[in-house]
């Protein structure tokens, strides 16, 4: 039996506000298939669908889904099932799924997905049980069949992040795009785990090699030092004066 979607209340949210802005440079770009988009701008709309879901961070050529590529292409499906097609790939879930917890899991498919930050804890809470109950694909599918998907992006546009920009705010909010796909929670268990080991200290073979130096050793070295640079400085002026004839061998 799978549990309903649990009620949650939005918050009010930048992109909750109707928009009065004058388009420009830092607004997002829409990327649609509606009209008779050429070759170069299906290419375009492929690689920000990539970016969208598998992040800058993850973005590499080993992640292209071609077979999905060349559906869009011939039309034969649309954008939301080519996000679809992204989301319930193999490569997408080693990456995200598989490395977090789903409350992780379900605020980066929020920001993915429906282009904002997840409300509150409720709202994660809600989507976790989603995933607990009807799994990935199920959860996958509640999102694009969503009425907020539907309203922002429909079949035709891909995801991006909505208001980023701010009003009356010089700097708007940060792409998700530059956000860790490891909470603390997780980082705390990879660190469980061993992956990040500390490096034993360097082993020294003798025992003036280890600090603190002897002073003796320290005024030998800079000795050799010295004497090392000074040799070569004149080695190096002997062969330009005997280039130049004033000395000769």
């Amino acid at each position: 039996m799978t549990l309903p979607l649990l009620k949650y209340s939005p918050s009010s949210q930048n992109q909750r506000v109707k928009n009065f802005e004058i388009p420009g440079d830092e607004h997002p770009k829409i990327y649609t298939t509606e009209g008779t988009p050429s070759s170069a701008d299906m290419n375009d709309l492929i690689w920000a669908a990539y970016r969208q879901i598998f992040n800058e961070q993850q973005l590499l050529v080993s992640n292209r889904q071609l077979t999905l590529e060349s559906q869009l292409k011939h039309r034969s499906i649309t954008v939301r099932d080519f996000i679809r097609g992204l989301l319930l790939s193999e490569t997408f879930r080693l990456r995200n799924y598989n490395t977090n917890n789903n409350y992780r899991f379900v605020e980066m498919c929020i920001q993915r997905v429906l282009g904002r930050k997840v409300y509150n804890q409720q709202e994660t809470m809600a989507w976790s049980v989603v995933i607990g109950t009807k799994g990935i694909q199920g959860f996958v599918d509640a999102l694009l069949n969503s009425e907020e998907y539907e309203t922002n992006f429909g079949d035709h546009v891909v995801p991006f992040q909505r208001r980023r920009i701010l009003p009356q705010h010089s700097i708007g909010e940060l792409p998700f795009s530059q956000f860790s796909r490891y909470d603390q929670y997780q980082l705390q268990r990879l660190e469980d785990l061993g992956y990040f080991q500390h490096k034993e200290p360097l082993t020294y073979l003798w025992k003036w090699q280890q600090q603190p130096y002897n002073p003796v050793y320290l005024l030998l070295s800079s000795s050799v030092w010295f004497v090392g640079h000074l040799l070569i400085l004149a080695l190096m002026v002997y062969i330009i004066l005997n280039y130049y004839g004033v000395v000769n061998l």
